[in-house]
């Protein structure tokens, strides 16, 4: 009796391994076709906005040069330049970045490294939900107290401008900076800051000398996913930003950047006019792989 008993389980054992094998196929077929989506849909956006973007330049003969450098945005008259465009969201990301990183990176290692358990719980949550606040809000917290104060403060006869744009885009980068760091410095192993102070390095120099240099990965992530944000807001912009096609010289002047002129207009734009906003995205997409790739290749020579 035992070896029909054992074959029977034999059986039931090779059915059960049988279904382990199919659930183990079709969840990795599952896994790859998300991940497919995920890819053909970012390939889907990009050709399309390629596709719209290009075609003025290629059978209406529009100079892509004209384009890039040109002064004047006047539809009416088929007169596409987006200098300033360009110059403003430069100018306001660089502003962004200048003042946000430094907070962001201090708080990080602040929650991670100085502070309390407890107050880290209190000042985590409060930074993420920075996070979850419409981009809207933040334009109309810069509309009503950003703004009327550098009004005031300034001189100025219209509070809406450039650095408006730069305190605001730089206070929408905090959650995110705050959070990927925080994460990223903790993730580096206890046994850095224990060999470090063994040494006599001090709290701070441990910091900065050894546990940051650990983390450069994760920051720099953080700092991509910030400029990000900051390159692609559009709402919170808009009511800061003033909307005057200039070509700014001063922190005051009031900007009008790309990704505002493309949901400003987008609406009612028709023909060339819409493909020639289609190109301004192009440059746009452009202008954060570039950005990208120069971080990453900072980040890259400082682990050299």
């Amino acid at each position: 009796m035992s070896i029909p008993t054992t074959n029977k389980r034999a059986v039931e054992i090779g059915k059960a391994n049988k279904r382990k094998y199919m659930l183990e196929k079709v969840s990795s077929r599952v896994f790859l076709i998300c991940a497919l989506l995920s890819v053909i849909t970012l390939l889907l956006i990009i050709g399309f906005v390629f596709y719209k973007g290009a075609h003025p330049f290629i059978a209406e003969g529009y100079s892509f040069l004209d384009f890039i450098f040109g002064s004047d945005w006047v539809p009416s008259e088929d007169k596409f330049g987006i200098f300033p465009m360009i110059v403003a969201s430069i100018f306001a990301t660089i502003g962004a970045l200048i003042i946000g990183v430094p907070i962001g990176l201090f708080t990080a290692i602040f929650l991670a490294e100085i502070a309390s358990k407890r107050l880290a719980k209190i000042i985590s949550p409060a930074i993420q939900l920075l996070a979850g606040i419409p981009s809207v809000l933040y334009g109309v917290f810069g509309l009503a107290i950003i703004v009327p104060f550098l009004q005031n403060t300034f001189g100025l006869v219209k509070g809406q401008s450039l650095i408006a744009v730069i305190l605001v885009l730089a206070i929408m980068m905090l959650p995110t900076i705050v959070t990927v760091a925080e994460t990223a410095i903790r993730a580096v192993p206890q046994t850095y800051r224990e060999g470090s102070l063994a040494l006599g390095v001090s709290q701070i120099g441990t910091i900065f000398k050894v546990i940051v240099p650990a983390a450069k990965s994760g920051i720099m992530t953080a700092i991509v996913l910030g400029l990000g944000r900051a390159i692609g807001e559009t709402m919170a912009v808009i009511l800061v930003a003033g909307n005057s096609l200039i070509v700014p010289t001063s922190l005051t002047d009031s900007v009008r950047p790309l990704t505002t002129n493309i949901a400003l207009e987008m609406g009612y734009a028709f023909g060339t006019h819409q493909d020639m906003l289609f190109a301004t995205g192009i440059v746009l997409f452009s202008f954060i792989l570039i950005l990208n790739f120069v971080l990453a290749k900072i980040s890259a020579k400082g682990g050299s």
